[in-house]
């Protein structure tokens, strides 16, 4: 791992150029980029983006699945000083226009088509004022990186001496702890130190092929993806998404060694293990999440896959990297919790009040330390209520905390829900579906799905005089928010449960 650690995200990208220049960095559809060809072309894109204007305290924003384009333009807006803003892919022209305009996104880095979406066209009825420019990273980025004065602009190299640790690296959006989209803000200081302790907690290595299929607008993708890759030397083999078949040709073709993923990924290897043998010799290390993992899936996972420096961590957007496992840990430790507090990091259960409860007890897991985000964009009532006055990042999430001070996660506080690994904020759910001119009022839970883990049901009350099908209210969901989003059920009801101050009572249609 580079030592000491850079300053920040392209000062990694840099030092890794300079100190491994002709190992292999990205490999992606058989085709290889070594580092020193990474951050050539990340420094021609900052000199493009510079030729626009664009630079310190900018937002450029990245809608696209995971390619080694992503990668790049990622690096160019860091190295000018801009933060970088990602973008869910299934997100819908409404809900990636108020996250553009809500950054002031100056440009737009996306794809042509993706999973038969043109994301393009997705934002034509969209009102962006301050986007100067959308570039295609398929079809267009050979021409954006040849508009600059190309890698060797001296002006990249003025840039990058103005970037710091305190410079905001990235926003990336999450509901928090309440229904609205929140932009959490990063900076470099906060981002690499938590990436270097999850590097020791795996052991990735240089030269360790790492197959990355979670998503790089996500915080697991991007930072303990990547940027993981740049600080251990470790090369990227980046998926658009997850495919178990294409999966397995990656991990034979390409030697791959590390791999992470929810414990759903690696359920599916496991049953096309049964189907029809395949070559799972290199695989050595990877990670699942929070979710309690039974211990026979460990096991399996280590005895049948191979991947032996398996372990469990838990972060959140807000806070890359809470608690891990160590290697070495036993496999009902590893099953059973998410970890102690890495290094860097205080974690504590707490009551109402913000106390620590005694060893055992259930309450809220706290987090401060050197990981948790400098607040939420524009929003200091929202950032006072997630962080409070002590620095502990409220993380809504329920747990205990064992004498040796390994967590389990036992509820959460929020309504979210998680449906295929995606965290659904009813909230947010509730005010997309409170725009159809037939609702009068609505209330989203999660309902238990045997193959999604949990899935929307809306309760809805409609207008006086209007009419809805179920169906239709499907296929409106579908073309206004993300897949991952839409209630997979409505239910028509004449008036939702409240209490006396007029909140609805979600316990009681959760039933």
């Amino acid at each position: 791992m580079l030592s000491p650690l850079p300053a920040t995200i392209p000062h990694a990208a840099e030092a890794a150029a300079r100190t491994w220049p002709d190992a292999p960095a990205v490999i992606e559809g058989g085709e290889t980029w070594t580092f020193a060809q990474l951050w050539e072309q990340s420094r021609a894109g900052a000199s493009a983006l510079l030729a626009r204007g664009i630079g310190s305290g900018d937002r450029v924003a990245v809608w696209a699945p995971n390619c080694r384009e992503w990668i790049v333009a990622a690096l160019a807006a860091m190295s000018v000083g801009a933060a970088v803003v990602t973008l869910n892919t299934r997100l819908k022209g409404r809900e990636a226009g108020d996250i553009l305009r809500r950054t002031h996104a100056k440009l737009l880095f996306t794809v042509t088509g993706f999973l038969g979406i043109d994301y393009r066209a997705l934002l034509a009825d969209e009102d962006l004022p301050d986007l100067r420019e959308t570039v295609m990273l398929d079809t267009q980025f050979a021409a954006f990186l040849a508009s600059g004065q190309g890698a060797a602009d001296l002006a990249v190299d003025a840039a990058l001496a103005g970037i710091d640790a305190d410079t905001i690296s990235d926003i990336l959006f999450t509901s928090g702890t309440t229904g609205s989209p929140k932009g959490v803000l990063m900076t470099h200081g906060r981002v690499l130190p938590q990436c270097a302790v999850w590097i020791g907690n795996t052991g990735l290595a240089f030269g360790e092929r790492y197959l990355i299929a979670n998503p790089f607008f996500h915080s697991f993708g991007m930072k303990v993806g990547w940027v993981a890759c740049l600080l251990s030397g470790a090369v990227a083999v980046p998926m658009a998404q997850f495919d178990v078949r294409q999966a397995i040709d990656l991990i034979e073709r390409e030697k791959i060694n590390f791999f992470p993923g929810p414990p759903t990924v690696f359920q599916m290897l496991l049953t096309e293990l049964e189907k029809a043998p395949f070559d799972t010799s290199s695989l050595r290390g990877g990670t699942t999440g929070a979710a309690t993992v039974p211990p026979v899936l460990v096991e399996r996972i280590r005895s049948e896959l191979g991947i032996r420096d398996i372990i469990t961590a838990y972060g959140m957007t807000e806070c890359v990297n809470i608690t891990g496992c160590r290697p070495g840990d036993p496999v009902e430790l590893i099953a059973q919790t998410c970890g102690a507090a890495i290094p860097g990091n205080e974690v504590i259960i707490a009551d109402a009040e913000g106390r620590e409860v005694p060893r055992g007890e259930a309450g809220e897991i706290l987090v401060r330390g050197q990981g948790v985000m400098l607040g939420y964009l524009d929003d200091p009532e929202a950032t006072a209520e997630a962080i409070d006055a002590d620095g502990w990042l409220h993380t809504g999430d329920v747990g205990t905390m064992d004498e040796a001070g390994y967590v389990r996660i036992t509820d959460r506080m929020k309504d979210l829900y998680i449906s295929g690994g995606f965290n659904v904020y009813p909230a947010e759910v509730e005010k997309l579906l409170a725009v159809h001119p037939a609702i009068a009022m609505v209330a989203v839970v999660g309902v238990p799905d045997e193959r999604m883990g949990e899935v929307g049901k809306a309760y809805v009350v409609l207008r006086p005089g209007a009419a809805a099908t179920e169906a239709e209210l499907i296929g409106w969901s579908r073309e206004n928010m993300a897949n991952y989003k839409v209630p997979r059920s409505f239910a028509f009801v004449e008036d939702l449960p409240r209490n006396a101050s007029g909140k609805v009572l979600k316990t009681e249609l959760r039933g």
